[in-house]
């Protein structure tokens, strides 16, 4: 390929990225607008009149190359070829279009509307009878797809976990764990704007075993019993200031339930199959949730916000 053909061949395809730059994005304008104004069916007029001016338009902007794509060598051809493009590049569109709404990061409202031209330029090369015009052609093709089907949707995977896990660390203040019963494994935890609360179940399905502890804001400067204590409840507060309240149960059953501050926040936590000691060993594993908890928790789905 002389220079001569080169020069024209790369203003063939700037001529056609620039073409369908400006019109797609009208047309696409034009069909929102018409279907917010009068529904589905005010589409079909925008597509019957725009669809064939675009491809005209298309065509008209292949006439200087026709002597380095033969099909732009006559009217009917061109016309064949314009079509043919449009379809083309059109898929492309809507293929970057599907990825862009799976969060697939396509740069501002710019460089958007700059790339809906470039599927027509690439399937514009296709026709460019030059090999290494149409190997740059697969090579666009290929990175636009390696990106928009792998590495796009990887990366708005990772912000959406790092904005998920932002949300979780607006109230870190409250996110402590502790460390499981024998027996018992963490089965649900809710972050809510004033409590974090998690559930500790049985590792076995036919042996019921539960523990729910909760961590607060502090309602009071120090814990305490209710003034009104209900019938078959006894609550104390010792000298470390932890309050322990044990509530009668039918069948001689008992429910304990263990308070104590924690730097700024308070923890209860209460059971009726896990005793005093068990719970206290409890308390005494509580730690900050890590990134890492927190990051297996979300990839278990065993943590939610609450409301």
């Amino acid at each position: 390929m002389t220079s001569g053909r080169r020069a024209l061949t790369a203003l063939h395809l700037l001529l056609v990225w620039a073409l369908m730059a400006a019109a797609v994005p009208m047309l696409g304008f034009g069909l929102v607008m018409a279907a917010w104004g009068g529904g589905e069916a005010a589409t079909v007029p925008v597509v019957l009149l725009g669809v064939p001016l675009t491809v005209g338009l298309l065509a008209t902007a292949g006439t200087p190359a026709r002597t380095v794509v033969p099909l732009c060598g006559s009217v009917p051809r061109r016309l064949g070829w314009a079509a043919s493009v449009f379809v083309l590049g059109t898929l492309g569109v809507l293929a970057g279009l599907a990825a862009y709404r799976g969060g697939v990061d396509l740069g501002s409202a710019r460089t958007r509307i700059a790339l809906t031209g470039a599927p027509y330029a690439v399937a514009a090369a296709f026709f460019v009878p030059n090999r290494w015009v149409r190997l740059g052609a697969v090579t666009v093709l290929a990175a636009a797809v390696v990106y928009g089907g792998f590495v796009g949707p990887a990366q708005a995977q990772q912000r959406r976990q790092e904005a998920e896990i932002a949300r979780y660390r607006e109230h870190a203040e409250l996110l402590y764990l502790g460390a499981a019963p024998p027996g018992m494994q963490l089965s649900r935890a809710e972050a809510r704007p004033a409590s974090f609360s998690v559930d500790y179940r049985g590792v076995r399905e036919d042996v019921f075993s539960y523990v729910a502890l909760t961590v607060r804001s502090p309602l009071t400067s120090t814990p305490r019993c209710p003034d009104h204590q209900e019938k078959g409840v006894t609550c104390t507060v010792d000298a470390h200031r932890e309050m322990r309240m044990v509530r009668g149960l039918p069948g001689g059953e008992r429910a304990v339930t263990l308070v104590r501050r924690y730097r700024k926040a308070e923890v209860e936590v209460t059971s009726q199959t896990l005793g005093e000691p068990g719970l206290r060993r409890l308390l005494n594993t509580l730690h900050p949730l890590s990134d890492e908890e927190l990051e297996k928790l979300m990839r278990e789905k065993k943590i939610h916000h609450g409301f």
